[in-house]
């Protein structure tokens, strides 16, 4: 029994690593490039998937009316496990493929597709072996033989459709020069916001309460609509979707880390879901590289109006370190983890201009000192005093150094959602005792009244023209109790809250020009550099995926204000 389930374990373990293959259309199938993805995936697949068939025939060995005693290969058994093992890996593809669409390229996604079907196509064969085994019992060698092919057309035939190495679009970069496009034609000045994990059903609920008087300012008189993230919902991949306008086929970022295998061999850009591919991670067989500002291969709107002429100051974005050469200012969102180094006199990367270190320095030196609950990270200072932070530079340099286009980004949601959405929805859980409610309930709210005051603040310095753009790139919901009950038993028994599920974040406008107390259908998070860029009166580029959302504005401002395009920023 133990060799035939390490035989269909293999077999299956073939299954993954196709479906690797497909979600990086750019790995050779060279096989000295192959060799580390076999050692390293293959190999911790076929072990687990080993364990899986053989409990899957001691089960069948119990309950079986017959002694069950398979020869080392049997084609008694071997049909079933492969049939089983096929239709897993065409179900695993096709939700790969649901989850990763917006991810890969259309030729990607072609050949999951057709991958899958092979791989249903298969499954009935090994079907097809078994039964006729049974019909026709002394034919062992046919059987055999015919087994041995289906088998290796199994892996051939996704592999055969997949094709060879790709050249991908995302191995070259914008070239930046200034552009030819004539300058913004109105001097108006955006604000924005940006928040990690923000639930608008949270929000709403606060508001109408009074809780939140700021947030409940928007809603009232501004425009709110949902924003349809990516999976994988990771902060680095969905802000920069948010900050280029374009999905991340084109940009160049399709999850939070690059994946280099232990064992050497080219890079991962994805890994599968539904498969606990990250327990590859967490036991050292892959390691994560993260992304850095020089991944990005198309302009985010920061380059896009530095290059236009039109200053911006950018605080707390992933993805700019080393901070990039702006007109403006760039505080990237790994300086509070580099300013905690002893190198961080010398190394400026995560600033530009770099002579602003100083000043952001004694910003901070003067920043308020909060009583507000922390929480625990794995980064060297509590995620909500990183907010206050960003937010005390923001401040700081938007006094001093005034620009057209101020960003913040608060992630601090994010990692307080995760462990204290519980407390602040007990509801949803049915477990949480009325002292950890009094003790944590407020911890989630309190930190969204820091930034409903930051909301504030940015209301009353907008002028007649101005515009306030309130972002979340993605929302936080409950773990699923099959979820929790994976945590308590093999990971963090504490989690609570999950975006796994791509739950939708929101966009919220407010300003003069802005349509008043409207519910707008659902957008994207691509949407909002166009409809920046809209606002400022250039040009939309016809390569980002995302629109520009007029239906925010008031018609007469929509009225006399054309939409105009170019072919593409990215020259």
């Amino acid at each position: 029994m133990l060799s035939n389930s390490l035989v269909a374990a293999i077999l299956g373990a073939s299954y993954v690593m196709v479906l690797v293959l497909q979600l990086n259309p750019t790995l050779s199938l060279r096989p000295q490039r192959l060799l580390p993805l076999a050692l390293t995936v293959g190999l911790f697949y076929a072990a687990h998937l080993t364990v899986v068939f053989y409990l899957w025939l001691v089960v069948r060995q119990v309950f079986a009316r017959e002694l069950f005693s398979p020869a080392w290969t049997s084609v008694a058994v071997l049909p079933w496990l492969g049939a089983a093992a096929a239709m897993a890996g065409a179900v695993l593809m096709w939700a790969n493929l649901r989850t990763f669409s917006l991810v890969l390229p259309d030729e990607s996604v072609d050949d999951v597709a057709r991958g899958s079907l092979a791989l249903i196509a298969s499954a009935c064969l090994f079907i097809a072996v078994a039964l006729l085994r049974t019909q026709f019992p002394h034919r062992r060698r046919v059987w055999a033989l015919l087994l041995v092919l289906v088998a290796s057309a199994s892996i051939a035939a996704p592999v055969a459709l997949r094709g060879r190495a790709r050249a991908s679009m995302l191995e070259t970069r914008p070239i930046e020069t200034q552009l030819e496009q004539a300058t913004a034609e109105r001097l108006s000045r955006v604000t924005i916001l940006a928040i990690d994990a923000g639930s608008l059903e949270l929000i709403t609920s606060a508001a109408a309460d009074g809780r939140l008087p700021n947030f409940g300012r928007v809603l009232d008189t501004g425009a709110v609509m949902h924003l349809a993230t990516i999976h994988p919902t990771s902060a680095e991949a969905v802000w920069t979707a948010v900050a280029t306008g374009k999905l991340p086929q084109k940009n160049g970022v399709r999850s939070a880390n690059v994946y280099d295998l232990a064992r050497g061999g080219e890079p991962l850009q994805l890994l599968p879901d539904y498969c606990f591919a990250h327990a590859l991670v967490r036991f050292g067989l892959v390691g994560e590289v993260p992304h850095s500002s020089v991944s990005l291969r198309t302009r985010p709107f920061w380059s896009i109006l530095s290059a236009l002429g039109i200053p911006v100051g950018v605080v707390g974005w992933p993805l700019t370190h080393p901070a990039p050469i702006v007109r403006g200012y760039v505080v990237s969102d790994a300086y509070p983890r580099l300013a905690a180094t002893p190198s961080a006199i010398d190394d400026s990367s995560s600033v530009y201009p770099p002579e602003m270190q100083p000043e952001i320095a004694r910003a901070l030196e003067s920043a308020p000192v909060s009583d507000a609950p922390e929480v625990v990270s794995d980064v060297n200072v509590a995620p909500g005093r990183i907010d206050r932070m960003f937010d005390q530079i923001a401040g700081t340099l938007a006094s001093n150094h005034p620009t057209r286009v101020t960003v913040v980004r608060y992630s601090s949601l994010d990692p307080i959602g995760h462990y204290y959405l519980r407390y602040a929805n007990p509801s949803a859980f049915g477990d949480v005792t009325d002292d950890e409610r009094r003790r944590f309930g407020s911890v989630l709210e309190s930190h969204y009244s820091f930034i409903d005051a930051a909301i504030g603040r940015a209301i009353e310095a907008l002028g007649p023209d101005d515009l306030l753009l309130v972002v979340s790139g993605y929302g936080m919901e409950p773990l699923g109790f099959g979820k929790r009950l994976l945590e308590v038993m093999i990971g963090d028994r504490d989690l609570s809250g999950t975006h796994e599920g791509a739950p939708d974040g929101f966009l919220m406008a407010y300003g003069p020009s802005v349509a008043r107390s409207r519910l707008l259908p659902r957008g994207s998070v691509v949407d909002l550099v166009p409809t920046l860029l809209y606002f400022l009166g250039l040009p939309i580029g016809r390569d980002m995926d995302g629109f520009a959302r007029t239906d925010l504005f008031q018609r007469a401002y929509t009225d006399e204000r054309p939409m105009t395009f170019i072919p593409t920023y990215d020259r």
